[in-house]
This record gives structure tokens, sequence and C-alpha cells, in this order.
């Protein structure tokens, strides 16, 4: 530990302690020595060691004191209604002591100097503050390090970052931003528009590109110019009528669009634990074809937050309005402010009345889902007996129990190993396949599929007949197609 002061110049980390080994050379040579000459020598080693740490922690702390910060001329933002609860009276940003860096300019890692507090005579509510800049400036390294990894790492080319405006994004591209990634380019950002949107997140989405200096990747549904053609192919009450069409089209397949017209292999997202059950034991690095770093991923909603009010970052106009989180206009509502904090209180006002197909509560639009990242593969039944057949050929198959699915649909995705286990099985009488039905919509829709997966039976003199559940188990396709002979 005093090695690690002297090179640093400042306390260990925990991270660094904790990584200390076990037993060092010092404490070897202790063990082979008497007993009582051991103890005489570990206490004077004691005893120099804590006069070491002394005397390195009160240089330290010196060389803190008045260190000169820059002043911002922006005005600080503050959500309404949570000033009082993330800021109280003694503020590092009300007292001058620390500042926003500049815009566009690259900021050295580190901890920002603040003068140190004396325990005799501090304030409970100085200790507050001074304990959440300790907690802000923990997972401000954390999460430059993710960031880090994510553009450094050689492993990845193009790391993209999908962005939708809300307070933790906000956090994220002003992390990029420090770095020095948005405007050079090393990381993109990516928009997804779903003609759903309030037209306050699209206004505000240009106004960040002016702000940090960037052209970020604008996606939205694929057939689609503008929101008057969405309507007029797919119907403005689609999300009321097929809630997972919707997703599909709006959501899912211009989101897996825009990370494989990237060549992402690097995905920097916003989940956090706190989101909600879902996401309650994701970790800030996930491995796979493409990698996923979730940067803020320990952090809290407060947290986020705090950061916004500590380096003054442009936040969403809507959250001053009662919005803890903002997504399509049609499904997202206010929540009172002292539900905001809560476990899961950010998301509670998202996908409101919608459910899923199964009949349980809608909280994912399917972009984040389990298994989501199979997705960037763009296909199913890659391994197993399954045969492939074009879905521009099943009207002319017979004899097969098949399935139109779509590679992005985790109900397709759910069901992929239980079909691989029934096309192994013997004595079927039939052929197991399946066909890719979402790059050739109106053909699927010609063959009576309504949604994905559809699954048929098609007989001998090529009459196809529609499995009718949702239980999709190898007894239950197997009892289908024998009562269907």
């Amino acid at each position: 530990a005093t090695q690690a002061l002297l090179q640093k110049g400042g306390p260990p980390s925990l991270v660094r302690l904790r990584n200390q080994p076990t037993t060092t050379k010092m404490e070897t040579t202790l063990l082979n020595r008497p007993r009582s000459s051991r103890r005489r020598s570990l206490v004077t080693s004691i005893i120099a060691g804590c006069l070491a740490l002394a005397g390195l922690v009160v240089f330290a702390a010196q060389s803190h004191v008045g260190s000169a910060v820059q002043t911002n001329s922006r005005p600080a933002v503050v959500p309404f209604g949570i000033a009082s609860r993330t800021l109280p009276v003694f503020s590092p940003i009300r007292n001058g002591l620390v500042s926003r860096p500049t815009v566009g300019k690259r900021q050295t890692a580190g901890r920002v100097s603040i003068a140190p507090l004396d325990m005799k005579t501090a304030s409970v509510e100085e200790m507050i503050k001074k304990s959440k800049d300790d907690r802000i400036t923990h997972l401000e390294e954390q999460a430059m390090e993710a960031l880090k990894y994510a553009v450094e790492n050689s492993h990845h080319e193009h790391p993209v970052f999908p962005c939708a405006m809300i307070a933790g994004d906000m956090v994220i591209l002003d992390l990029l931003n420090r770095l020095g990634y948005v405007s050079t380019g090393k990381v993109q950002v990516m928009f997804v528009d779903t003609f759903h949107l309030f037209d306050e997140t699209v206004t505000f989405m240009k106004e960040t590109e002016k702000r940090y200096g960037f052209k970020g990747n604008w996606f939205h549904a694929a057939d689609c110019a503008d929101k008057e053609e969405y309507d007029a192919k797919h119907g403005a009450d689609l999300w009321k009528v097929n809630i997972e069409e919707y997703d599909r089209i709006c959501k899912v397949e211009p989101f897996q669009r825009g990370l494989k017209t990237l060549q992402c292999d690097c995905m920097i997202n916003g989940r956090r634990r706190d989101h909600g059950f879902e996401r309650a034991f994701i970790d800030v690095y996930e491995s796979g074809k493409m990698s996923k770093i979730n940067p803020l991923a320990y952090w809290t909603f407060e947290d986020c937050w705090d950061y916004i009010h500590k380096y003054k970052v442009a936040y969403h106009p809507l959250h001053d309005k009662g919005y803890p989180s903002i997504g399509d206009a049609k499904d997202t509502v206010t929540v009172p402010k002292d539900k905001w904090f809560e476990y899961a209180g950010e998301r509670s006002g998202r996908f409101t009345g919608l459910k899923n197909k199964d009949g349980s509560t809608k909280t994912e639009c399917g972009i984040h889902v389990d298994g989501a990242e199979r997705t960037f593969e763009r296909d199913l039944y890659i391994e197993g007996k399954v045969e492939k057949v074009d879905i521009n050929d099943v009207a002319g198959v017979k004899d097969q129990i098949l399935t139109v699915y779509a590679p992005w649909c985790q109900f397709s995705q759910a069901m992929e190993e239980e079909f691989i286990k029934l096309a192994e099985e013997d004595g079927l009488g039939v052929t197991v396949s399946a066909s890719r039905g979402d790059e050739e919509r109106e053909v699927a829709r010609g063959l009576g599929v309504e949604a994905f997966p559809t699954t048929f039976l098609i007989k001998s003199d090529g009459t196809r007949i529609k499995y009718p559940t949702e239980d999709r188990t190898v007894a239950s396709w197997k009892a289908f197609i024998e009562a269907n002979k």
C-alpha cells in the first residue's frame, strides 16, 4: 500500500488494496524468524507504515487544497423538485469548487479537487455531499474505464452507442465526449426514430448533435419514409392491434439494421441493475459475437442525476414535465416525483397499458430481451437438422411441419432449441423445416402469417393447417401432427 502511495501520490483505491498479494516478501521473512523477534519486527513495521501513511495523506491533502478550476458560463440545469434532494446547502457547484469541463475537450481522468472536510466541524449536509461526491467519482472512473475498453480494445473496431436521450444516456454521451470519442467519430451514435416519439425528443436529438459536434446515425422503419407513409402501410393503430409486430417494424428491425449497417462489434448501452428485475443481474461487460458494455450497470437513477447536476449536462426537456423516462408518446406517462427513485421507478411510466402476447405486463420493447445479442447473427436454425426453406418456395412444399420465423423475435428465439429437438425425433412422418419470413413480409402474409413465429402442418395435398397454440414443445407438436394425419 505504501509503495502504491509513493507511485500515485495519493491513497490507493480499494481495488488496488483488494489485489495486493496475501503474503508479501516482508511477511515471509518475518515468518521465518523467532516468534519474539517476529512480534517486535511486526510492531515496528506497523508503526513505521502508519507514520508513512499519515505523512503521505497530509501531503496529498495539502496538494489538493486550493486547486484552480475553470468556471463554466452555462447555467445549472436541475429538474423540477429534485434539487433539494440531490444538491444540499453545501454544493461544490454553488460554491464554485468544481466546474463543468469545456464541451468538446478531452478531460484527463482523475478525481475532482475539493477542499477536505474537517471531521470536527463538518455538518451532516457536508458529509452527505462528500459521500455523494466520493461515490460519483468512483462510478465515473469505472464507467470511463468501461468506455475506454469499448473503444481502445484491439478486438473492437466499430463501437456503437444507441442513444435514446434519456437521463442515463445523456450521462454516457457526456462521458464519451469527455474522453474525446464523440466528435472524433471513434464511437458512432445511433438514434432510432419509431415515428411515435415525442416531438421534443426529435428536437432534442438534433440539439444534442450540435452541442457535442457529431452527426448521429438515424434509423426508422425500413419501408417508410415518414409517419404518414407508415400509417398508410401499417395503420396508425398497429401498436394496439399487434404490439409484437409494431415492435418489430418500428424498433427491433431498425435497431438491428443500424447495428449491422454500422458493423457494430461492441454495443455501448445504458442498461442498469435498478431498472427492474429483468436487468437486475447485468454486468458492466457482456461477451459474445457483439460485446455489450453497460458502463452504468451499477449506477442508480439518483446517481445519474447527481452526475447531471455536477457537470451541468443538458437533459431531455420532458423530465421537467414529470417524465422520469421517455419513450413513445403513445404509452409513456408522467410519474409522481416521489416515485422516481424507487427500485424500477424510472421505467414505471413506460409501456403503460401494454401487454405481451402471453398476457404478461410489457416491460421491454424486444431490443434488450434475453438472448437479444443473437439477433445480430440475423438468422436462426444455423445448426441442427431443421431444413431451411425459402419463404417464396413454401407454397409448393408438402409433408412438412414448418415454422415461419423472424430472427429478432424473442418468441422465435425461444422455440428454436425445442424445434431443433423435434427434428431429431424418429417416425414423425413429416419433415421439420423453417422459413424466415421477416424479409418478405407480403409473401408471409399471403401464407396466413400474422405474427412470428407461425407454425403450419403442410399435408401431402398441400393443405396448410396452422398450429393453434403457443405451447411450443416437442410433445405438443407431435400431438398436433398425429391429430392431423
